[in-house]
This record gives C-alpha cells, sequence and structure tokens, in this order.
C-alpha cells in the first residue's frame, strides 16, 4: 500500500519540470532577442555619427567664396547651403551602412556662426527579430544624429 502512494505522488508531479524548463527557455530567447536589436540600434546609431562626423568635416573644409567679402576671420567661412549641399554630396557618395535601412540630412543643418558646420542626419535603423514586428505595426526605428567641426586658420 506504501508503494501504490509513492507511486501516484511520483505519476502527480510528472511533466511540471518541463513546463518549468520551457517558460525558462523562452524568456531567455527573448531575452537574447532584446538584447541584438538593443545592440542593433546602437551600432546603427554610432554608424549614422560616423557618416555625419565625416560630413560635418567634409562641410567645415569647404570654401563659400561668397562670404569672404568681410575678409578672413579665424576659421574657414561656410555657410547653411554650402554645410546642406556638402553633407548632401557626401551622403551620397557613401554606401549605406549596415543596419540602417535609409539615411537623409535633417533639418538643422547649417552653419549658426558662420564658421562651424553643424550635420543633423536621420536613419531608419533595421533591428533584427524585432524590425519585422515594428513594420507591420506600422512603425520603425528612427535615429537622428548631430556632428560639428570647424575648420581653423592659421596666421
Amino acid at each position: 500500500m506504501m508503494w501504490r502512494l509513492r507511486a501516484r505522488r511520483a505519476n502527480g508531479e510528472r511533466g511540471q519540470v518541463t513546463i518549468l524548463i520551457l517558460g525558462y527557455t523562452v524568456i531567455a530567447i527573448l531575452l537574447v532577442m532584446g538584447a541584438a536589436a538593443v545592440t542593433s540600434a546602437q551600432l546603427s546609431r554610432v554608424r549614422l555619427l560616423d557618416a555625419a562626423d565625416g560630413a560635418a568635416l567634409d562641410a567645415a573644409d569647404s570654401l563659400d567664396l561668397g562670404v569672404y567679402d568681410a575678409g578672413l576671420g579665424d576659421a574657414v567661412a561656410v555657410s547653411d547651403a554650402t554645410v546642406r549641399d556638402t553633407a548632401a554630396k557626401y551622403l551620397a557618395e557613401r554606401p549605406l551602412p549596415p543596419g540602417m535601412n535609409n539615411w537623409v540630412v535633417a533639418s538643422g543643418t547649417g552653419s549658426p556662426d558662420g564658421e562651424t558646420a553643424v550635420v543633423r542626419l536621420t536613419g531608419e535603423a533595421d533591428l533584427p527579430f524585432v524590425g519585422v514586428l515594428l513594420d507591420r505595426l506600422g512603425g520603425s526605428i528612427t535615429i537622428t544624429v548631430e556632428s560639428r567641426a570647424r575648420a581653423g586658420l592659421q596666421g
């Protein structure tokens, strides 16, 4: 009679650990997928910032002959139009980095003081695993970065 009681207890507990392990496995997979998506978003931001840095440096070195009527200052003179045009040309000549669906020169790109080139870029990140879900929901991850550069003159 004692062995029947033990057999009932053993049979009543069967399968419970499998459900627990399955639950923990699902949680672990979701954590890994989330970490991969966050890492991909960070890498996309870094790549976009790298492109903005290059565009700002290129724009800071671009000469705008129309602003030299008043003489030379302590830095290369640039205008809003020169910064925007140079940044757009810089992006057009570069391949789209991995993890990015698109990138554009955003509003706010220009020169606030006539000597500093400010480049703002906006891009749409392509995230692994969750990107398809976001697309179906009608959203995406948009990243905006800003970079500044100034080319000084030595006299």
